[in-house]
């Protein structure tokens, strides 16, 4: 994993003053590292019988994609509002300063398909802890695991994604 670590660059003061970066694009445009990354996470799921790799806005839909090709799976994306064309459910979450929402279409899972929820960063949780309340909320699927590239374990992510199994190729 310490490969795979190295291939994330810290960009310092970005957004703004304080702030550590976590780039993932100079892992992504590394062929070996991009595909030692979905190898990994492959290898861990290929006797889960994952049905559906779940995207998660927007970074997450590089890896899920992968992941979904790699394991034979489907892939589907959740969003910010508004960007599905089709009907969709809705869950909004609590930010620092105001709210946010995901979305995901109505029709994206039949029952009982086993799902791998995925994205690059976990960092405060919000995000992908909306996505698995929504999924879990309005579908009758089992979410296999919330995936991450790199965990930023200060930040506690875990602690707002309840009882759902969590595993991150690299902590930080």
């Amino acid at each position: 994993m310490k490969k795979i670590s190295d291939g994330i660059r810290t960009i310092t003061d970005f957004p703004k003053p304080g702030i550590e970066f976590k780039d993932i694009t100079t892992l992504l445009s590394d062929g070996e590292l991009f595909r030692m990354t979905i190898d990994t996470f492959a290898e861990r799921y290929r006797n889960e019988h994952i049905d559906m790799v779940v995207g998660v806005e927007a970074r997450g839909f590089i890896f899920a994609s992968a992941l979904a090709y790699v394991l034979g799976a489907g892939t589907c994306l959740v969003r910010k509002p508004g960007k599905l064309p089709h009907t969709v459910h809705r869950e909004s979450y609590e930010l620092e300063y105001g709210t946010d929402s995901v979305e995901i279409h109505q029709d994206a899972f039949e029952p009982g398909q086993r799902i791998v929820v995925i994205d690059d960063i976990l960092a405060t949780g919000g995000t992908v802890g909306a996505t698995a309340k929504l999924i879990s909320n309005n579908f009758e699927v089992e979410i296999v695991e919330l995936a991450f590239l790199l965990e930023l374990g200060f930040l506690n992510g875990r602690k707002k994604l309840g009882n759902h199994k969590v595993f991150s190729l690299v902590k930080s």
